[in-house]
Formats: C-alpha cells, sequence, structure tokens
C-alpha cells in the first residue's frame, strides 16, 4: 500500500490457547487497515494459517511470518518502532511526528526519506527494554481496552483514513457493501452484486 517503505506490525508474545483469537485478530486488523506484513511469534502457527487463508482469498499482497527471535527484530529494526500501550503518549498528540518520522506523504513540508515502522503490539507483559528501544510508546486513550482496538485506531490515524479506500490484488471473493444483507461474490463480478 505504501511507496518505499513498509509498515509491519509484531505480535509481541503469544500464549497457546489464551491468545490464539486475539493474535488472529491483530493480524486481520494489520491486514485490513494497510499495514504490510505481519510478524507472529513462532508458536502462533493456527493464527498464522488464517490469516493468510483471508488474504489468499480476499485479497493482498500481505505478508504473514513466523519467528521465534522477536526481541532481535525489535533490536534490530532500522527504522522507526511504534510500541502501542495503553501507558504511552496520546495517540493524538503524537500521531503528526510518527507519520514526519515515516516520511509519509503530506505529513511535514519538506518531508523525510520514507523509513519503514514496527508497530508493536504487545500480547503478554513486555519487557522494559521494549519501551526504551521504542521510538514512540503511543497510548490510544490510556485506558484498559483490547490491543486489536489500539492497533485499529493507531493505523487508521497514521494513515489518516485512506486505507479504507485500498484495492486488494488477486482476490477470490470480494464483499457488496449494502445496508442489510451479507452479500459476497467472485471477485471478477460486478460491483452491483449478482443478478
Amino acid at each position: 500500500m505504501h511507496e518505499a517503505r513498509e509498515v509491519a506490525v509484531l505480535r509481541y508474545g503469544h500464549r497457546p490457547g489464551r491468545d490464539d483469537r486475539m493474535t488472529t485478530h491483530v493480524g486481520l486488523t494489520a491486514r485490513a487497515l494497510g499495514a504490510d506484513r505481519v510478524v507472529f511469534p513462532d508458536n502462533a502457527g493456527q493464527s498464522a494459517e488464517t490469516v493468510r487463508d483471508i488474504t489468499d482469498r480476499f485479497g493482498g499482497p500481505f505478508a504473514v511470518e513466523l519467528r521465534g527471535d522477536q526481541k532481535a527484530i525489535v533490536r534490530g529494526w532500522e527504522g522507526v518502532v511504534v510500541h502501542l500501550t495503553m501507558y504511552g503518549e496520546r495517540v493524538q498528540d503524537v500521531e503528526e511526528e510518527i507519520r514526519e518520522a515515516v516520511g509519509l506523504p503530506d505529513a511535514a513540508e519538506s518531508p523525510t526519506t520514507p523509513r519503514d515502522l514496527l508497530v508493536v503490539v504487545g500480547g503478554e507483559k513486555v519487557p522494559w527494554a521494549l519501551y526504551e528501544r521504542a521510538d514512540f510508546n503511543v497510548g490510544v486513550t490510556n485506558q484498559p481496552h483490547s490491543e486489536v482496538a489500539g492497533l485499529a485506531v493507531f493505523l487508521d490515524r497514521l494513515f489518516e483514513g485512506a486505507e479504507l479506500d485500498r484495492e486488494w490484488d488477486d482476490a477470490d471473493r470480494k464483499v457488496i457493501p449494502e445496508p442489510t444483507g451479507k452479500t459476497v461474490v467472485d471477485a471478477d463480478e460486478g460491483d452491483d452484486g449478482p443478478d
């Protein structure tokens, strides 16, 4: 979705059995709201398969990875690291600074060189070193809430709603927006839906 930059979401930690649905929803939200890929812990294979299946059916591009070296990913990231935490700075106070840091269009009068962005979403207690390594610790509402909701709000504010008009490549299916009903059609059918 982005020119010359990558937006990746890292699900930091996963407790099998307890976090399966939430981890899957982190991946689905990342995909639907503009990220280029999600990185899951290596013990979240079922979540990875579900997100890959949705991407195969509803389009991409979107990559899903399983990695066991989460600390190393954060430590070695060469772009901007945003850690979503309810204890962070208010998203509305830092969103423009983050857009400038990654070089998103219209973020500044003289835009910076595009830089990759890693958005870290914790699945369990994260180490203090992550707070220290992050370029931005960002809170959505500074109240207890779902990490999926926090990710959704953050990505929408980052992209200023532009992600909602994304076109999907290689989709087998698409949803036809309508006030009532649930219509899913083959992707090659017109926007009017089935006859």
